[in-house]
């Protein structure tokens, strides 16, 4: 039941920056022309990728499905290493609690691959 510990810290994620990203949109409205646009983009992909990570978790990590685990761990680690090297480490937002979402991903990943390397161990 590995895979559904990672399930959790992937949905986890996945609401935290749903939240983000409605975060991002407020912060888009109050600035003009293209700053608001890109910033408007930004919040809907990050809001797709989250939508994504809540959907596969629930679907397929939760069953420790081997394609859900590798679309979670592309999608949801593209989307932090992105965040870790343009906002979080430049210091963009303090490190706690701006690390939280780091620390799920990292969490997520470290049980669904335990899940997966068992599963496939087992084949």
């Amino acid at each position: 039941m590995i895979y559904r510990t990672g399930a959790v810290f992937y949905g986890l994620w996945g609401v935290l920056h749903l939240l983000a990203a409605f975060d991002g949109f407020r912060l888009a409205m109050a600035q003009d022309g293209l700053v608001e646009g890109r910033l408007m983009q930004n919040s809907w992909n990050l809001a797709a990728i989250s939508l994504l990570a809540i959907y596969v978790a629930w679907k397929l990590n939760w069953r420790n499905d081997r394609f859900g685990y590798w679309i979670n761990l592309i999608a949801v680690s593209v989307a932090d290493i992105g965040f870790i090297l343009f906002v979080l480490l430049p210091g963009h937002i303090a490190m706690w609690p701006g690390a939280v979402g780091p620390l799920l991903w990292l969490l997520a990943v470290l049980f669904s691959t335990l899940a997966y390397l068992q599963g496939h161990m087992k084949n």
